[in-house]
């Protein structure tokens, strides 16, 4: 058997930066493999679809995996196994991103089970994989006859120091103020997802084109691998059943039904329950000797009914599901402070939307190891949201947070961090959202519910920050509706779903999914200004509830005392082993975190109680400072011997009271003068240079009596002349 030889394409990003796609090398017996590399960084993405569905499916199951080796850095994992184990949350993310750029893109009808792995099997350390991931799934699939529609590719966005860049370097995204990932056709855009540091509404229209035209560069690139390869068509496929009389019924029969309920501006669980009435009626209605399939076929032709009479409603009517208007957001009701004992929390509810939120407070101890094969850093600041079942009002079983937990915490995050504090400020931050109950977008939720919670806390951020999901309906006639607040209905009914988180001045974050075609520039500013009114309006309410952070800490939080010394005084305050900085937190029942930066040491003490902090505070001086002749010390007695005492003047530095400079009077002895544990104040007078021993004296403080003046003697009463 002779080899088959490998082809490949490339393509420039730009800048001379070249990528190149191949295929027929690896993984031969996957429908499609491909390999994307960019300097030293290589991707694997395989896809391998089956041929027929599986009986009685009803779904289309596509499974979108993207792993990291460690190898592919140089690396062994630190797990006990040693093995790479379930996906790391960034991995999830990127497996997201690709997921949803891909999966509008399959036949409605198609029903075999697709999976997509996508590995990292060598890293670049300048070069940002995720924003390789789209392309090298969509050339796998290129290059295959699974029926996807459409080639795709997908980019990283960022503008760096004024000036917008494609898929930039690692070191280039630390100075970046927006970073978006994008996927799009040659023809329409799919999916955005990123963060801003308050751009406007026309920044992130331009960063939409600019990535369009990279994407089409990298879409022609697959076309010429496809031809070089000699794919010419797609295979055929087994098609669910249609039954097109038995639709004509469902039609007839629940059309005016469901319109009726869908007018009504019913609850969800009302709205859901008539629904369901209807069509157990349909399903009685079509007799005994209707068999299973039927009764499957109605049900599915039911679903697509109610989704077309809603769409069509909303359009002509200019009506939503709850009866509110296409630009209005639901009723809002919010507090601060609902908990008494975490260190912030908020309560956020809009219309059926609920987030109970929480802030705490932590050392530098608890910040999140946040590992990729080619990174690892600690994080300061990390949002995790929980949507418990009962929040729609169903049972399921508890789990691990699956992967949507992690993208709507991810999209909260990103979209709060942009107004936390910098490095200088030392705690460690952790919210907490969790869902109570939910119809509507709950990822916006936590977003607002996180910004009050914070200001609650005490964290010194500047603005709120506030989110609110939108959607759109279009048709073929060209006829449009942009709403503002979508329910969980009109979220499946959209042919648009996005989801703009900002403050007053500007864009923090942005999630957005597109299934339809050629949605133009212009109604995607006019959602987009709609969606910064709504916004707008939420923040008010917000600003009403709490218009700006805490000046401090709750009194159960940490407090954190900050102290900044010379780099060469790290060494003694840690001690050797650290015996010095544990005895200080032992002895003051604080934390104590020191940093090196450039040539200071930053030292955070952090504490529940107010006068442990300042002790340790005060007992860190101690260590650095530098003893001065002439300053006054507060001083305590810690031995008495014959010929003085030794006293503390600051911590852990201790100097002789020679029995000659307690007083200007001559002592025999300290007996009923000074005892252990006076506290006294002392002047430093010398430093023995040889010994480094420091002479203290007391009577310095206080005048010189004259003593050659004679002494007057005190005329009581008894001598006076009678």
């Amino acid at each position: 058997m002779m080899l088959t030889q490998p082809k490949s394409v490339s393509f420039d990003l730009g800048g001379g930066r070249e990528v190149f796609i191949e295929t027929g090398k690896l993984a031969r017996q996957a429908d499609g493999a491909v390999t994307i590399r960019q300097g030293k960084n290589i991707i694997l993405a395989t896809v391998v679809a089956n041929k027929e569905p599986k009986e009685g499916q009803s779904f289309f199951p596509l499974s979108v995996d993207y792993q990291e080796k460690f190898a592919s850095a140089g690396r062994i994992p630190g797990s006990f196994f040693k093995r790479e184990a379930r996906l790391n949350d960034y991995e999830v993310l990127t497996s997201r991103l690709v997921d949803r750029a891909l999966r509008p893109l399959f036949p409605e009808d198609y029903l075999c089970e697709v999976q997509v792995l996508i590995t990292l099997v060598s890293s670049d350390e300048e070069i940002l994989p995720d924003a390789l991931a789209c392309l090298a799934a969509s050339a796998a699939f290129a290059v295959s006859d699974i029926p996807i529609k459409e080639i795709i590719s997908e980019v990283r966005l960022a503008r760096i120091d004024g000036e917008f860049k494609v898929n930039p370097t690692r070191q280039e995204m630390e100075n970046a103020d927006m970073d978006f990932i994008i996927a799009a056709t040659e023809k329409n855009l799919m999916m955005v997802e990123g963060e801003a540091k308050e751009c406007s509404e026309e920044d992130l229209v331009k960063a939409l084109e600019l990535a369009h035209n990279a994407i089409r560069v990298q879409i022609k690139a697959q076309q010429q691998l496809r031809e070089l390869v000699g794919i010419t068509g797609k295979r055929d496929y087994t098609k669910p059943e249609e039954n097109e009389a038995l639709r004509d019924v469902v039609k007839s029969f629940a059309k005016d039904k469901v319109y009726a309920i869908a007018k009504s501006a019913l609850s969800k669980h009302e709205r859901s329950d008539k629904f369901h009435e209807i069509r157990d009626e349909l399903i009685d209605s079509l007799g005994e000797d209707a068999d299973d399939l039927q009764k499957q076929l109605a049900k599915k032709y039911f679903g697509e009914l109610e989704w077309e009479v809603v769409r069509t409603m909303i359009l002509e009517d200019r009506v939503r599901l709850d009866g509110r208007t296409l630009d209005q957001v639901r009723p809002l009701a919010m507090e601060v402070d609902p908990l008494p004992t975490p260190h912030g929390s908020a309560l956020f509810t809009r219309g059926e939307t609920q987030s109970l939120t929480t802030v705490t407070l932590g050392t530098p101890l608890d910040e999140l190891l946040i590992e990729t094969a080619a990174t690892s850093h600690e994080s300061k600041f990390f949002l995790h949201y929980n949507f418990p079942p009962f929040s729609t009002g169903e049972i399921k079983m508890m789990r691990g947070p699956g992967r949507r937990e992690v993208g709507h915490g991810n999209l909260a995050m990103r979209s709060l961090k942009q107004m936390m504090p910098g490095n200088e400020y030392a705690y460690t931050v952790r919210v907490v959202s969790d869902i109570l109950e939910s119809n509507g977008s709950s990822s916006m939720a936590t977003v607002c519910a996180g910004s009050l919670a914070l200001m609650d806390a005490g964290v010194p951020i500047p603005k709120h920050v506030s989110g609110v999901a939108m959607g759109l309906i279009t048709r073929e006639d060209g006829k449009y509706a942009i709403l503002t607040d979508i329910l969980g209905d009109e979220d499946h009914l959209g042919d648009m779903d996005f989801k703009v988180t900002g403050t007053r001045e500007g864009i923090c974050g942005v999630q957005m999914d597109i299934k339809v075609d050629g949605l133009s520039m212009e109604v995607m500013r006019e959602a987009l200004e709609q969606a910064r009114i709504g916004r707008l309006h939420i923040l008010d309410a917000m600003y009403e509830c709490i218009p700006a952070h805490r000046e401090d800490v709750k009194p159960h939080a940490p407090r954190m005392l900050k102290l900044i010394i010379d780099k060469e005084f790290i060494g003694a305050v840690i001690g050797p082993g650290g015996k010095i900085i544990q005895e200080i937190q032992k002895e003051t029942g604080t934390t104590i975190n020191i940093e090196e930066v450039g040539n200071f040491g930053e030292v955070s003490i952090f504490s529940s109680d107010k006068t442990g902090a300042e002790k340790a505070l005060q007992w860190v001086k101690g260590i650095v400072a530098v003893p001065q002749v002439d300053e006054v010390y507060e001083a305590t007695v810690k031995s008495i011997q014959p010929y003085g005492a030794f006293v503390e003047f600051l911590p852990k530095k201790e100097g002789l009271l020679h029995i000659s400079e307690v007083s200007w009077k001559r002592l025999e002895n300290l007996e009923g003068v000074l005892k252990e544990g006076d506290k006294i104040k002392v002047k430093l007078i010398g430093i023995d240079h040889k010994t480094g021993k420091f002479k203290l004296s007391r009577k310095a403080l206080t005048p010189k009596p004259d003593f050659n003046k004679p002494r007057q003697e005190s005329r009581s009463s008894d001598n006076q002349p009678q």
